[in-house]
């Protein structure tokens, strides 16, 4: 029976689950025009604030008054792919630069590819068939499930975290396949928890497996040089195939994987995201290899942002709200979708743009709201925000004394 799409949308409609796009403009750092009212923007993956900095965008195209590498570098259109008549010698520095930041051997090697969506259903279906497994925490990215369903692998998913359960599931089947892939975020999107990357490293070696870690939410926040939680947990060169983005730190789009120079070569033979989609434009390629270069020296927005989370969410718990998480990404759950779209709109009616984050993008009755911090935030922009949402989730409040003492402890840091 042929699906009534009206009728569809009118039942999303009324369960809270419709989305609408929602166009933005008037940026100014971390704030944005949204339905005519300036708001602070607590929904963005700009989480060292540069795609709202006009001084570092006004750095990179002072290229374009040297007008010979004007469409080599400042190019709109790549107009092929990268197989046909789209490669460039900006993609081939790019990757360069990252092999040289994250893994300097001969062995290694970098590969772009258009996003981290096309990355992650593109990288393991080329490498697996139908005698490997892939095992796969159950809170990874929907791209991840997608790249899973595409693959001729067999595929498990372990309950989230659950590194024991993981380890059960190794020794009971491991010799059942020729490959075996382990896959995990390391910061998860909507959970804002880490990965514990060194037990996943344990478990790969001891059971001769691959890991395959997407950095996408990680990557410019954690480590020296802004590489993510494999460089902050000192793993970096046990990661098998390490996926990161442009798109969300680093202010951009696009997205590349660190792998051996054999699983290049095979990738871009085989990986179909890869090998059927107009390559990245030069200025893209460009604006990547200007802006990696920048966040690598960027250790103090990242001191800046890791202690404004930790703030916020200590003043979330001071209002006796559930603030899990150890990162920028902060989960208050709601719990029904319909409350989560009311409290929303009351909230940017009050200045702070919150969208509501609905099933199937989180699991079912975990409708919420995901706090998504930024470097170019201050406290005092956040300090009403806690007391707002224990309002309007009906959570019980402290007295005057303590909240005057939690907005003093943040406005001394």
């Amino acid at each position: 029976m042929s699906i009534d799409y009206k009728e569809e949308l009118l039942r999303l409609q009324q369960c809270g689950r419709l989305r609408q796009l929602k166009p933005l403009a008037g940026r100014q750092g971390c704030h944005v025009q949204y339905q005519g009212s300036q708001l602070l923007n607590l929904t963005s993956n700009d989480y060292l604030g540069l795609a709202g900095d006009p001084q570092l965008l006004r750095r990179f195209y002072e290229g374009l008054d040297c007008s010979e590498r004007l469409l080599d570098e400042y190019g709109l259109g790549a107009a092929s792919s990268r197989l046909l008549t789209g490669d460039t010698d900006l993609a081939h520095r790019l990757e360069q630069q990252l092999v040289m930041a994250y893994s300097p051997s001969a062995t290694s090697a970098a590969l772009l590819f258009n996003s981290g969506y096309h990355a992650n259903i593109g990288i393991l279906p080329a490498l697996l068939g139908k005698n490997d497994l892939i095992l796969s925490d159950k809170l990874n990215h929907a791209s991840i499930h997608d790249g899973l369903r595409l693959c001729r692998a067999s595929h498990k998913r372990f309950q989230h975290c659950d590194y024991d359960q993981l380890e059960r599931l190794l020794v009971d089947i491991r010799h059942r396949y020729e490959r075996v892939v382990i896959v995990s975020e390391s910061v998860f999107s909507m959970d804002g928890d880490v990965a514990d990357l060194v037990r996943l490293v344990q478990l790969k070696k001891e059971f001769d497996a691959l890991l395959y870690l997407d950095e996408a939410h990680a990557v410019g926040l954690y480590g020296a040089g802004g590489l993510g939680q494999a460089e902050e947990q000192g793993v970096v060169a046990d990661i098998d195939l390490l996926v990161g983005t442009f798109g969300k730190a680093l202010a951009s789009v696009g997205a590349f994987v660190i792998c051996s120079q054999d699983i290049r070569a095979y990738l871009i033979n085989r990986s179909r995201s890869l090998i059927f989609t107009t390559a990245l434009p030069p200025v893209v390629l460009n604006w990547n290899c200007f802006i990696f270069q920048q966040q690598q020296s960027m250790a103090e927005q990242r001191r800046h942002l890791a202690n404004l989370s930790r703030q916020l969410r200590q003043s979330l718990q001071h209002y006796h709200l559930a603030a899990t998480g150890t990162t920028n990404i902060i989960p208050i759950i709601i719990g029904d979708d319909q409350e989560a779209v009311r409290i929303a709109g009351k909230l940017q009616e009050d200045g702070f743009l919150i969208l509501p984050v609905r099933p199937p993008a989180v699991p079912e009755g975990t409708a919420r709201f995901r706090l998504s911090l930024t470097a170019d935030i201050t406290w005092q922009d956040l300090q009403v925000l806690p007391e707002m949402l224990a309002r309007e989730l009906g959570a019980s409040l402290p007295d005057a004394v303590s909240r005057n003492e939690l907005i003093n402890s943040g406005q001394q840091r």
